[in-house]
């Protein structure tokens, strides 16, 4: 067995001896293919690998050579079919002698930055469209991949070079781009892999300049994923990379990772809103509210601050300064906000995030009643200019009610008194739908059993707002149910909310075609 083992060494460096030569360049199919043979081996024999790396004579050396080799190849470049295949043969032998055996990790490491000179040739604009070159770049990632997996001094030191390169370097950012689905599987399983269980490098992803760039380029990638086919490389990837995300979510960085997706001067970034979406659908998989905590104040900043541009926006479109009702002119058009659509799309997202941590809270405090209450850090808050969360959603909808016109079946409901103050093309669902819904639906969640935030809901003059939602709205579905569990609440154990409701008379009715009609006689509160 011994003399077998030595043989395999004695090979393998010949094998290299050959590649280097000057005329290794006749020889390079059978001497790749007599590597290709070793790591086939090696990927099935785990004892084989630790008896190969540990005995004499050594590989290390040659393969150190073998990469620098390949980093420095004359005329390099994607389209050199003899390159590929070298940087194919080669990447899979150091994928496979490297897999789970820790020693020849740390004898690998040290081709790392030769490796890293053939990913940057790889992930080349110019590489993109040479599909040929596919096969070796992906080979080359899973090689860096199993050099330093569960190795956490290796990961350590790799993470910390790859997210401190200068932008030009970036490899992981470059390799993001690759439009091969299994390469961008190979890298997330990377990175995936180095933030695993580690404060320090998520805090590094999430915090750092490099890190921003790269969940800048991972988030624009998953959007292009999410369309991808089930059981694709490509929805394996996006898989991979919303989990990515998921860590960071775990270890409470999404306030770090928010603010640093942030553009000066924007009230909402499009990174921003992508991110909300994965924690929504982070949180909306959670059955229990440990780490939450964390978000609580970061989605109460975020929903008052796009709450108070949203009143902003509606204010200066609904009111404008010469004080002449809006019409459909391209005149007034100016004056609507057109970062209104999106703002309220984050909104949604927001409140949605917001509901259902205060509902995981609720249920967590009916089995541990010492719990944190975490629906109180939502209604405590308060934006910068002092309005605090019930008096931001109540004012928010009363705009909303006279912004947008409901759809009743397929058609906007008329009225006939602010129909004119409303240009048609705010009527389109983009940005606005589920708005109300949620809104009112995150009134009755943070009333429930408590009498001092009913209490601000009437003082603000909520509940009119409230029952005033007790309708049919096709772009808020479910909107007229949610309204009567939020007036159910609001009226829970108050007597002065209680008298309110019953001191209002109506003061019209909705006729067959879902017209407001004013009853002659009422006083309009």
């Amino acid at each position: 067995m011994d003399s077998d083992q030595s043989s395999l060494n004695v090979r393998f460096c010949e094998i290299c001896t050959g590649l280097l030569s000057k005329s290794g360049k006749d020889s390079v199919p059978s001497l790749t293919r007599a590597l290709d043979t070793i790591a086939s081996d090696l990927a099935i024999n785990e004892d084989l690998r630790c008896r190969m790396g540990s005995e004499n004579p050594s590989i290390w050396l040659p393969l150190q050579q073998l990469w620098d080799f390949l980093a420095d190849y004359p005329s390099a470049d994607a389209d050199v079919a003899e390159l590929r295949v070298l940087v194919l043969s080669v990447a899979r032998f150091t994928r496979n002698i490297v897999a789970g055996v820790a020693v020849n990790q740390q004898n690998a490491f040290g081709v790392e930055p030769a490796l890293r000179r053939v990913l940057h040739l790889y992930s080349s604009w110019s590489a993109f469209q040479v599909t040929d070159s596919f096969p070796a770049t992906r080979m080359a990632v899973q090689a860096l991949s199993n050099i330093v997996t569960t190795n956490e001094d290796l990961t350590s030191r790799l993470w910390n070079t790859y997210l401190t390169l200068p932008e030009e370097q970036a490899i992981l950012i470059r390799l993001l781009g690759s439009p091969d689905h299994k390469t961008i599987l190979s890298l997330l399983v990377l990175m995936v892999n180095c933030i695993h269980d580690s404060a320090e490098r998520r805090s590094l992803l999430t915090k750092s300049r490099g890190g921003a760039r790269i969940c800048i380029t991972l988030l624009d990638r998953v959007v292009l994923l999410y369309d991808a086919e089930e059981s694709t490389d490509g929805a394996k990837a996006f898989d991979y990379g919303y989990h990515l995300f998921a860590h960071l979510f775990d270890g409470g960085f999404a306030p770090d990772l928010y603010n640093s997706l942030s553009v000066e001067g924007e009230v909402i970034a499009q990174h921003q809103t992508t991110l909300l979406k994965l924690l929504d659908s982070y949180l909306q998989s959670s059955q229990t509210c440990p780490v939450h905590c964390d978000m609580c104040p970061m989605l109460s900043e975020i929903f008052l601050s796009l709450s108070s541009y949203s009143q902003s926006a509606i204010t200066r479109a609904t009111n404008p300064t010469n004080s002449e009702p809006l019409d459909d002119s391209i005149e007034h058009l100016q004056e609507l906000d057109l970062l209104l659509p999106k703002t309220c799309e984050a909104l949604v997202l927001a409140t949605q995030c917001i509901v259902k941590i205060s509902l995981l809270s609720e249920n967590q405090r009916t089995v541990d009643p010492s719990a944190v209450d975490l629906r109180a850090i939502f209604r405590d808050a308060s934006s910068t200019d002092g309005q605090g969360t019930a008096e931001s959603i109540i004012e928010l909808l009363r705009l909303l009610d006279t912004f947008l016109p409901r759809i009743y079946f397929g058609k906007a409901v008329i009225d006939p008194v602010t129909d004119r103050s409303i240009p048609s093309s705010v009527g389109g669902p983009n940005g606005f739908s589920y708005l109300k819904r949620d809104l009112v639906r995150l009134v009755g969640v943070l009333c429930h059993r408590d009498k001092t935030f009913q209490d601000r809901i009437r003082v603000c003059g909520g509940i009119p707002v409230i029952m005033n939602m007790c309708v049919v709205d096709e772009r808020n579905p479910y909107l007229r149910e949610h309204a009567i569990l939020a007036l159910r609440n609001l009226l829970d154990g108050n007597m002065e909310n209680q008298d309110e409701v019953n001191s209002i008379q109506p003061s019209g009715y909705w006729d067959e075609a879902g017209v407001l009609r004013e009853k002659v006689g009422a006083t309009l509160r």
